[in-house]
């Protein structure tokens, strides 16, 4: 996706304060020039020497002139920027263009375009224009890179005009400016087969028949190309026109991105913390999910739903994946620390009927929400839960911790016994890896229970 913004910048200002503006933007040469010329002056009146007064008087009268014609000359240059792409997962780089038009009927001098830019996406670009000819355009282009995700503003632009001589120089600004969305890094997962999948995870459609007997069927009115052999007569006479029965209707299958985002849940901050982890995750596994066909949904612990379409928070069925795609990675590129203390507000929302898979990435836990978690299970066809332990997070890399260090792994064992997929996140690993890891887990307990299994 690509932004552009034009304005522009006109330099046609005949009030006294910018006369006074374009004094003040006398470079050290003109300042040089001006007090050289005045002391030379006044040596030259008190000496009686015409011709140094002559003298004085251009040294102090060229910056001036340059100024005053600076001041009052009517350039219009109209300037747009293009972000290629304006949405761009954390870490890699985008490409702002810059394009710079002479509207007016006389060239300009030389120019310096400058754009401003936050300090985490590089230094500020300066570039310099040559003289530009009536109508003519000039084009730049600089990249930009963070490894910290958000939404960050481009510009204004700014430029700077300057006199032959480098007597004076001004500085215009437009007034527009433009967005650049960093995502959460995405990681490619493998198809794998989790719980749940029995409602559709295969090409995440699921088909539920609308006709249950002959007096049970919904009829619609009859479109061209529809098969004749699907016209219900019955309808037909009632209704005066030509019916059809609608005998199935695709339904695609669902799953929730459950996120905890509770600030007491993660301990540290930066690209490499564990809340960081947690967003690219979730971020992961909506976009697999999407590519899959399956109608997804983002929930926090505070309760909210995106994209929140309709009563049940999911995206809608014929809404393109790249929309809702793009909205909920323009959430989880804003989204920051809550002051919730537990999930109960997620599992009110799961409690109105959330079937279909549940994937939960989760921050440290007590008993009483590993115990709402619990019960969210049984709101759900299937759950995965990815469990992140701060402590371990935090841990030096040659600190093996003890057996009773790891307080996480009663909270592992309880979501387990309540019939969760639940997978302990070490620092810095793989998601795919632990993706295949739940399936390995999940077939597991199948093969243990003798059947599909929930």
């Amino acid at each position: 996706m690509s932004t552009a913004s034009a304005v522009h910048a006109d330099d046609d200002r005949g009030d006294r304060s910018g006369l006074r503006t374009a004094l003040a933007g006398l470079t050290t040469r003109g300042r040089s020039f001006l007090a050289a010329g005045i002391a030379v002056a006044v040596c030259a009146y008190v000496l009686g020497q015409s011709d140094l007064l002559r003298v004085g008087l251009l040294l102090a009268v060229l910056p001036l002139v340059c100024a005053a014609v600076l001041h009052r000359t009517r350039y219009r240059v109209a300037g747009s920027r293009r972000l290629s792409p304006g949405r761009v997962p954390a870490g890699t780089e985008a490409r702002v263009h810059l394009r710079m038009d002479n509207v007016s009927r006389m060239p300009t001098g030389l120019l310096m375009l400058q754009d401003r830019v936050p300090y985490v996406l590089g230094p500020r670009p300066r570039f310099v224009l040559d003289r530009m000819e009536a109508g003519g355009r000039r084009e730049v282009s600089y990249r930009v890179r963070s490894d910290l995700r958000g939404r960050y503003p481009l510009g204004p632009l700014q430029l700077r005009l300057s006199d032959p001589f480098g007597m004076c120089e001004l500085n215009r600004s437009f007034s527009s400016y433009d967005t650049l969305t960093v995502t959460p890094r995405v990681e490619a997962l493998p198809p794998v087969r989790l719980a749940g999948e029995a409602k559709g995870y295969g090409d995440g459609l699921q088909r539920s028949l609308a006709l249950a007997g002959e007096d049970d069927v919904i009829p619609r009115g009859y479109r061209y190309g529809d098969d004749l052999r699907r016209v219900h007569w019955r309808s037909t006479a009632r209704y005066g026109e030509l019916m059809v029965r609608r005998e199935e209707q695709p339904q695609r299958a669902r799953c929730t991105v459950l996120l905890d985002t509770r600030a007491v849940a993660y301990e540290g901050a930066g690209p490499d913390s564990a809340f960081e982890w947690a967003v690219s995750g979730a971020a992961s596994v909506l976009v697999h999910m999407l590519e899959r066909g399956f109608s997804v949904r983002l929930l926090t612990d505070t309760g909210d739903s995106v994209p929140g379409e309709g009563a049940d928070g999911f995206s809608g069925v014929h809404q393109e994946s790249a929309d809702t795609a793009g909205l909920m990675m323009d959430t989880l590129a804003v989204v920051d620390h809550s002051d919730e203390e537990g999930l109960s507000r997620a599992y009110d929302v799961l409690r109105s009927g959330g079937e279909g898979l549940l994937v939960a990435f989760l921050g440290d836990l007590d008993d009483e929400q590993a115990a709402v978690l619990a019960r969210m299970r049984q709101r759900s066809g299937g759950a995965v839960a990815f469990l992140l332990d701060s402590d371990d997070w935090l841990r030096e890399p040659s600190d093996v911790p003890g057996p009773d260090e790891r307080p996480g792994e009663e909270h592992l064992r309880m979501l387990r016994e309540s019939g969760w997929t639940a997978v302990a996140v070490e620092r810095g690993a793989s998601l795919e890896r632990l993706w295949r890891q739940a399936d390995r887990e999940r077939s597991g307990l199948v093969a243990a229970s003798g059947g599909e299994g929930p």
